[in-house]
Order: C-alpha cells, then structure tokens, then sequence
C-alpha cells in the first residue's frame, strides 16, 4: 500500500448491501448497524458524500430501515446483481458524482461483495479505506480473512473510530463536539 492520509475533502462514504433480509444473518449485526449508522452521523456532520448499493432488493428487501433512517438528505443508490460493485456499469457513474476520489468502504458480506469490490476498486488505482467494524460475513472467520486479504492488496483497513476521527482532524471544532458522542457509550 501506498501510505497515505484519510481527509474529509477527499472521502466518500460507500455502503455496500445492508439490507433487511441479510443482516439478520450476519454475525455481529447489532455492531454492525451501529457503525454504519455512525458513519452515516459523521458524513451529515462533515459533509461527506454517501452512497449505497442494494443486492437484488426483491429477494433480499431494501436497505435496514434504522440504517436508512439515519442517511444525510441527499444520499444515492443503486440496484446491483453483481458481486463486485465495479461490475455494475452504474457504479463508477455513482462514484464520480461524489467528486471525491478515495471510497470508505463497508457492508456485507465481508468476503463476497466488500472483498470483489475493494479489489476491483484498487486494480483501478484508486486509495480505498476499509471500516473494518462496519463490515460482516454470516461466518466471522470468512469475514476476517477478507479483511486481511483487502489489507495485503493495500487498502486501508481500520475500525469505523479511526474513519471519524481522521475525518474530522482536529478537536475542539462543532463537528468534533458534535460526534464525540458517538464514542462515549
């Protein structure tokens, strides 16, 4: 991997299939929302674009209906029967209309969608950024090595605190009071 910095003018908040029929099954869910429900808190706050897609909805419903509650005014989205995002010609169209070249990556499950994803994204020579915790498989074992996988390829992968916290680069600012409390549970 090529080191480099995660910053707000920068990011862009890519959610990958949590919806209503999946997570249920996924190990770890309650965590799992309540990461991305964070990230989606941090985008609104900071002004981040935030995109999601949706695995054939008809079988598997649309998006968790707390998650989607909790999305920035102005969010998109698209259908998909890929695995990979990338492989939906939809999807780079989704990307650029962000504006901001380096995708925060998360969803499930882990070593399916997430994985194809993260990778076809960095064979493009994009920076990718993993929330680790905002990410599960039905099987935690998969899951992990997934996310050891998309580390070895050169994404960035850290846990949903460290994507706020970079995005927000400094304390003692509104946002910074304004999402800290999402770390004091």
């Amino acid at each position: 991997m090529i080191p480099f910095r995660l910053r707000r003018e920068t990011a862009c908040m890519v959610m990958v299939d949590v919806q209503e029929r999946l997570l249920p099954a996924i190990s770890g869910a309650e965590e799992i929302r309540r990461n991305t429900v964070k990230l989606a808190a941090a985008a609104k706050v900071l002004s981040i674009p935030f995109v999601y897609t949706e695995q054939y909805p008809r079988g598997l419903g649309p998006t968790d209906g707390e998650i989607l509650a909790a999305l920035p005014d102005g969010v998109t989205s698209m259908e998909k029967n890929t695995f990979s995002c990338c492989d939906e010609a939809a999807f780079e169209e989704l990307l650029q209309g962000t504006g901001r070249p380096v995708p925060v990556i998360f969803g499930i499950e882990t070593h399916i969608c997430v994985l194809a994803t993260v990778l076809d994204l960095l064979e493009k020579g994009r920076k990718v950024v993993l929330a680790s915790d905002a990410c599960g498989s039905r099987d935690p074992l998969k899951a992990e090595r997934a996310l050891s996988a998309t580390a070895s390829a050169g994404a960035m992968v850290v846990p949903v605190e460290s994507v706020i916290y970079h995005l927000m680069g400094r304390s003692g600012t509104p946002e910074f009071k304004e999402l800290l409390p999402l770390f004091k549970e």
